[in-house]
């Protein structure tokens, strides 16, 4: 057999395996804008609410935020354009720092030593993958969903009446439409 029939047998076999793999689902963002972005994450973790960063994600580009099944039907965001200074945020309070971060608890952030951050509220609707699009749009920001909705503004994703702005909601809880 030729170099050239090994090398085909070899990418089938590979073809074949590698798609028997399960699918992953994950939680991404992407960076349709022109600058660099740096988001962060908060979700409610076994040990209680936690807030996580940064991804640095580059234009045109994309990163996994949470890796796995989403097991959880609310995440939070907050992402910044590190050249422009706009920001993706919204009304729900989590702790951050300026530098790589795992925070574990949504209270009292500057009494401990890290700002106090306005996340907006993703509703993944109870989906294993989700996949956001940070874009720029004539008034500012904006986010599209994985299906192409446009998100606008990420602040109304929260409603101000269903929840305590200075904590997230429990995935046991469910805003009212």
């Amino acid at each position: 057999m030729t170099r050239l029939g090994f090398t085909l047998i070899g990418t089938v076999c590979l073809a074949l395996g590698l798609s028997t793999l399960p699918a992953r689902a994950d939680l991404r963002i992407c960076n349709e804008t022109g600058n660099l972005v740096s988001v962060a994450l908060g979700y409610r973790a076994e040990r209680g609410w936690m807030s996580e960063g940064w991804w640095q994600t580059p234009p045109g580009d994309c990163r996994v935020l949470y890796q796995g099944d989403l097991e959880k039907r609310f995440y939070y965001l907050y992402a910044v354009d590190d050249i422009g200074g706009g920001a993706w945020d919204g009304s729900v309070f989590m702790c951050t720092r300026d530098e790589t971060f795992t925070i574990f608890g949504v209270e009292d952030c500057l009494a401990r030593g890290y700002e106090r951050t306005g996340f907006f509220e993703i509703d993944t609707q109870s989906r294993t993958d989700w996949t956001l699009q940070l874009t720029d749009s004539a008034g500012g920001p904006a986010v599209v969903g994985p299906d192409g909705e446009d998100l606008e503004d990420p602040a109304f994703l929260v409603d101000p009446d269903d929840i305590t702005l200075d904590a997230p909601l429990d995935d046991a809880e469910e805003p009212e439409p």
